[in-house]
C-alpha cells in the first residue's frame, strides 16, 4: 500500500465503525467480553441488525390504514409445550383498513361482511409475508372476539371452498381438527391431487400424506369392526379425531363408497 492510501486509511477508516453496528460491537466487547472474540461478536451484531430490519421496517411507505405486526413465522415447527418465547417470529405489514372499506360502508355494505372480508384478507396477507396469525391476534386487531373471528373464517372457507392460513391450521394447534376433515374430503370425495390440496389448504405434502395414512388406518379399523376406543388405541389418535374420520367414513358409505374402494383409491401427486 502506498503512502497516500495509508493516509486515506488512517484518516477515513475509523468512520466505517461509526455506525450502529460499530457501536453495538464495541458495547459487546466492553460489557460482555465473555461472548468471544471479534469474529464471534461480528456474527452476533449482524444477526441483531437483521432482526431490527425485520421487526422495525421503514414505515414512511406505509399507506393510511396499514400497520406492522409481529407474529409467528409460518415455517416454524410447532410442538407440544413449546412457548412463544421459544418460537421464531417475524414482522408483517397488514391492511387493517382499506379505502375500499370506507367506500363499501358508505354504500351500505354491512359491517359484518366487511369484518369477514378483513379476517380472510389479513390471514392471507400475513401468510404471504411468511407470517402465521391466530384467531386471538385478529380479535385484537379487529376488536372482536376470537370466537367471532373463527366463525367468520369458517363462513368464508365454506363459501370459497378452501381453508384460510390460520396458525391453528398450519401448525396443527388448538382443539379444531376441521382442516384435517376438509383435506380428506378434498382428496377422497372430490378426487383432488396432493398438489391441488396443498394449494387450497396451505399444508405441506408431508402433512397431507400423514392425513391420508391416518384416515386409511381408521378406515381399516372400521372395516375390521373395531369400536372408537379400540381404534383410537390402535392408531394412537385422540378419540375426537377418530370420531371426525369415522363421521367422514359414514358420509362416504351413504354415497355407496365401499371401504375397500377407499382403501385402494390412488391419490395423485399432481394434476394431469
Amino acid at each position: 500500500m502506498n503512502k497516500r492510501l495509508r493516509d486515506y486509511a488512517v484518516t477515513y477508516g475509523p468512520m466505517r465503525f461509526k455506525t450502529f453496528e460499530g457501536a453495538l460491537g464495541a458495547f459487546f466487547g466492553q460489557e460482555c467480553p465473555q461472548l468471544g472474540g471479534e469474529r464471534t461478536r461480528h456474527v452476533l451484531v449482524q444477526s441483531i441488525v437483521e432482526m431490527i430490519q425485520r421487526f422495525y421496517p421503514e414505515t414512511h411507505h406505509l399507506r393510511p390504514g396499514q400497520m406492522t405486526w409481529t407474529t409467528v413465522d409460518k415455517n416454524e415447527r410447532a410442538s407440544y409445550g413449546k412457548s412463544i418465547r421459544q418460537t421464531r417470529l417475524t414482522s408483517v405489514v397488514l391492511d387493517v383498513v382499506r379505502s375500499q372499506d370506507v367506500t363499501d360502508r358508505a354504500e351500505g355494505k354491512r359491517l359484518r361482511d366487511l369484518k369477514k372480508e378483513a379476517v380472510a384478507r389479513l390471514f392471507a396477507q400475513a401468510y404471504a409475508q411468511s407470517g402465521c396469525l391466530t384467531n386471538a391476534e385478529l380479535a385484537i386487531l379487529l376488536k372482536i372476539s376470537p370466537s367471532t373471528v373463527s366463525k367468520y373464517a369458517r363462513e368464508w372457507e365454506l363459501e370459497q371452498g378452501r381453508l384460510l392460513p390460520r396458525r391453528g391450521t398450519i401448525h396443527d394447534l388448538g382443539p379444531s381438527v376441521t382442516h384435517k376433515k376438509e383435506i380428506i374430503r378434498k382428496l377422497f370425495f372430490e378426487r383432488k391431487s396432493v398438489e391441488q390440496v396443498q394449494r387450497e389448504t396451505y399444508h405441506s405434502p408431508e402433512a397431507i400424506h400423514r392425513y391420508i395414512q391416518a384416515f386409511r388406518q381408521v378406515l381399516l379399523c372400521r372395516q375390521k369392526g373395531l369400536d372408537k376406543r379400540d381404534t383410537a388405541f390402535a392408531v394412537k389418535m385422540s378419540p375426537r379425531l377418530v370420531n371426525e374420520y369415522l363421521s367422514l367414513i359414514e358420509e362416504m358409505a351413504q354415497q355407496h363408497r365401499g371401504f375397500q374402494e377407499l382403501l385402494d383409491l390412488e391419490i395423485p401427486e399432481k394434476n394431469k
